[in-house]
């Protein structure tokens, strides 16, 4: 079964909690720690976290990850 992966990022605010529940809601599992990092250009913290999801069927690099 191929395993494919995404990077969720966004500001640290709810929104990105909802981002990560969202892909979690739709069977994506949590891959790694999150990770946060100053943004220099906008002066707000930006959150990141992996996640990883085995599909049926075959990878294809045209497809849509968000809608997995």
């Amino acid at each position: 079964m191929p395993l494919l992966y995404r990077l969720l990022t966004e500001e640290d605010t709810s929104a990105f909690c909802h981002k990560v529940s969202a892909a979690l809601a739709k069977g994506w599992d949590l891959h790694g720690d999150p990770t946060y990092a100053y943004d220099h250009a906008t002066g707000k913290m930006r959150c990141a976290q992996a996640v990883t999801k085995q599909i049926d069927g075959a990878y294809a690099p045209d497809m849509k990850l968000g809608e997995q």
